[in-house]
């Protein structure tokens, strides 16, 4: 079978076309029939060798697909691996059948990124209706859908993104404000959208922008951080959390495969919500197969909006 293979660290370019072995059977798994292979940001950290959980060369990535099984019948589902494939094997804890109302495009862009917006919305941060939350890359795979779970819920959604382009896509989504993410005096355009210190804040940029997105959260606040993408992490003084009382935490999704009722949970308030049109995935661009490194090129210029996906059957 045809897919993408990582024998070296580094840039795009080690992202290789290759003839490989189909996956042999593992129990509690499921062989899939890959038509679109998710692309996220933990890819670009597997292949520069800064992912949370380190990898064995060779590799394959792509950590959500959508495809087919027992000669037809539509799954979505998460993987540790091996998603840039014509073929890969899912565990059966974290495949979902996909309903007829929801698109293999859209239900690609819910199993990595749908299910981490809805977790850090309403398990990490606990959001409810009247509070004021910041979502960062508003225009992304993770930030669109959290611009929309947010409003949805009743809270005043203050969006980040770099361009105005992707800013007025943000407010078209729902977000009650917008903020250019590369202002220096960010803390201060935050604070000014949201009619004061937000109550909550997603962030995933490190740097100088998680510094200055921390200063615009009020007392007794909360901060969930669940990403880099910008390459450089930060520490936080213990003394600077307890002035406020600031809540930080981190969120990894791997860290919710195991647990029985968290994705299922999610994922059916995901595919209800795209059924009746209350949620809508951005349907970004679909790469063939082999322009895995040009999608990476394109991701780490930060000039798509909505899910990157690869179309394997090209």
């Amino acid at each position: 079978m045809r897919a993408i293979v990582m024998r070296e660290f580094g840039g795009p370019d080690v992202l290789r076309l290759e003839d490989v072995p189909e996956p042999g059977p593992r129990g509690g798994h499921s062989l899939v029939d890959v038509t679109l292979a998710g692309i996220n940001y933990a890819d670009v950290h597997v292949r520069d060798n800064t992912y949370l959980a380190p990898v064995e060369l060779p590799y394959i990535p792509g950590n959500e697909v959508v495809g087919t099984v027992d000669g037809g019948r539509r799954v979505v589902g998460l993987t540790r691996g091996g998603g840039y494939a014509e073929r890969a094997l899912l565990h059966r804890r974290v495949t979902w059948d996909v309903p007829d109302a929801v698109t293999d495009e859209q239900a690609v862009a819910l199993a990595l990124q749908g299910n981490s917006a809805w977790h850090l919305l309403f398990t990490s941060l606990r959001i409810t209706e009247g509070e004021s939350v910041v979502v960062p890359a508003a225009a992304g795979g993770v930030g669109s859908l959290a611009v929309q779970l947010a409003a949805h819920a009743g809270a005043r959604v203050i969006a980040l993104a770099g361009s105005e382009d992707k800013r007025k896509l943000a407010a078209e989504l729902g977000a009650h404000a917008v903020v250019d993410s590369t202002a220096e005096d960010l803390t201060e355009r935050i604070v000014a959208a949201a009619g004061g210190p937000v109550q909550a804040a997603l962030e995933m940029t490190g740097g100088v922008t998680f510094t200055r997105t921390l200063a615009a959260v009020a007392p007794r606040g909360r901060l969930a951080v669940y990403g880099f993408a910008g390459g450089e992490q930060t520490s936080v003084p213990a003394r600077d959390l307890m002035e406020r009382s600031i809540t930080l935490s981190g969120f990894w999704l791997p860290q919710l495969y195991a647990d029985r009722t968290a994705l299922p949970t999610s994922m059916r308030a995901l595919f209800d919500a795209v059924a009746d049109g209350r949620l809508r995935p951005l349907t970004g661009t679909a790469y063939a197969l082999g322009e895995a490194a040009r999608a990476h090129h394109d991701l780490a210029a930060r000039t798509p909006t909505g899910k990157l996906t690869l179309d394997v059957t090209r």
